[in-house]
């Protein structure tokens, strides 16, 4: 077990260093000055040399990058040219928004796909199973935006339930905040429910056909022990991955839904630092992302050997 640890741990520190080095060439590989290119073709020589010093950008690139090593160990992420404030306190104000609303995507995701998924591979080939794949190869072909589109249409617009857009902060209330991410939730949940759901019931249908589900079967156990209890555990691997993926996406891939919904968050931000050509704030944003899936792939890898104790032991 220590050992599975110890790699898993390796393995994901390479990962967060190989990614430091392509993020922070992304500066390097911009045409041009990187300080012309944030500021504009327009801008004075004045201000060109000053975003230069605030950049470093007159120092060699293996200092400039273990510099920018250091500061990130700190969460100095560096200051917003556009904001003029630092990208932390930028970041601090965006992820209360996209880390509940990934949370409860999941959540949501979670509660549809795993029984779905069971459901479905419990009445394989019968009518049950044809209809409950066929909705989720419709959620998988059709994209979120179109989902969220039409949520608001139906939700806001017609019943009004809940509002079209925006968000009133959580110093309005938990649930004025709260339901101001139900509908993009649902949006970023349904799609990856549908791919959840096809996963769970393919790993479901792998474990049904061994010998130990036919023993206990056969000893008389409850159909609920049976599946729930014995099957989904030895199923759970393949699930956990495709858990762990779709947090990380809910959480970093954002974008359009948090524009849809005039949703302050992570996605938003990125969004608009990329128009207004502010790469410190999308170097910032996107490191702290890897690091975050990163860290949710490394909790996946050691929740496998919490549900198949074989990994405990193996070399």
């Amino acid at each position: 077990m220590t050992a599975y640890i110890t790699k898993r741990l390796l393995i994901a520190l390479v990962t967060i260093l190989v990614a430091s080095v392509i993020v922070f060439s992304m500066l390097e590989i911009v045409p041009g000055d990187p300080a012309r290119v944030m500021l504009g073709m327009n801008a004075t020589p004045e201000a060109l040399q000053a975003l230069r010093d605030q950049m470093g950008l007159d120092q060699p690139l293996l200092v400039r990058y273990f510099d920018w090593i250091g500061q990130l160990l700190v969460f100095d992420f560096g200051k917003s040219y556009t904001y003029n404030i630092p990208v932390r306190d930028l970041i601090a104000e965006r992820v209360v928004v996209s880390l509940p609303l990934a949370i409860m995507a999941l959540a949501l995701s979670t509660l549809i796909a795993i029984p779905v998924g069971i459901f479905s591979a419990e009445r394989r080939g019968r009518m049950a199973d044809t209809l409950s794949m066929g909705a989720a190869q419709i959620g998988v072909a059709v994209p979120n935006f179109w989902f969220a589109l039409l949520l608001v249409y139906v939700f806001a617009v017609w019943l009004r339930l809940v509002p079209a857009g925006g968000f009133p902060g959580w110093g309005a209330g938990a649930w004025p905040a709260l339901k101001a991410l139900i509908l993009p939730a649902i949006a970023l949940a349904l799609p990856q429910a549908a791919i959840l759901s096809r996963v769970t019931r393919s790993a479901m249908l792998d474990v049904l056909g061994e010998d130990y589900i036919r023993t206990a079967r056969a000893k008389g156990m409850p159909r609920n022990v049976v599946l729930w209890h014995h099957a989904l555990r030895n199923a759970l691997i393949p699930v956990l991955t495709i858990l762990g993926l779709q947090f990380a996406f809910l959480l970093a891939g954002t974008i359009i839904i948090e524009n849809v919904f005039y949703l302050p968050g992570l996605g938003r931000l990125v969004f608009q630092a990329i128009t207004q050509r502010d790469l410190i704030v999308v170097e910032g944003v996107v490191m702290l992302l890897v690091a975050v899936v990163v860290l949710v792939n490394l909790l996946v890898d050691l929740s496998y050997a919490v549900v198949d104790p074989r990994l405990r032991t193996s070399r």
